[in-house]
């Protein structure tokens, strides 16, 4: 447990976000207000997927901070929101990440690695990040649904657009 958000006539911030972050993990408290509205009118929500090519910065924090406000408010209303979580892992940004990283063109990487290992590539670099922004978002507070995001280079997610 983190140590008190205040004692004395000092404050902590820090203290207290992990403490919050620490009671809603425990009570499970987003699962809970799903759980508590899942026979309600469901509001929906799409949230625009990021890139999956690099750490949140100072626009994704606050375009993240909208998407949760707009929920928050609607769940506070009785409604059921499911907040999915998604990735775009399509197209020149995750393309471009890779040729840096390996340190060339994507035409050479494609001769060296083939089709299907630069693909793996590409695909190992989205779950590395998708890593490192679930732990930026939650540390954030907000609610979203990590186990069941999607993901744009998934087989099933391609099929149905």
């Amino acid at each position: 447990m983190a140590e008190p958000a205040h004692s004395g006539s000092s404050f902590s911030f820090v203290a207290m976000e992990h403490s919050i972050l620490e009671r809603w993990a425990a009570e499970d408290v987003f699962q809970e207000s799903l759980r508590r509205t899942r026979d309600e009118s469901p509001y929906i929500f799409y949230d625009g997927p990021p890139f999956a090519t690099g750490l949140p910065h100072h626009g994704h924090i606050v375009a993240s901070t909208i998407k949760d406000i707009v929920p928050r408010y609607w769940t506070m209303q009785g409604r059921h929101v499911l907040r999915r979580f998604g990735w775009d892992c399509h197209g020149l940004p995750i393309e471009h990440e890779i040729d840096k990283q390996l340190g060339m063109s994507a035409q050479e990487a494609v001769r060296q690695l083939g089709v299907a290992g630069y693909n793996d590539q590409c695909r190992a670099i989205v779950q590395r990040y998708v890593a490192e922004w679930r732990s930026t978002i939650t540390r954030l507070g907000r609610w979203v649904d990590f186990d069941d995001d999607y993901k744009t280079m998934d087989p099933w997610y391609m099929e149905s657009v």
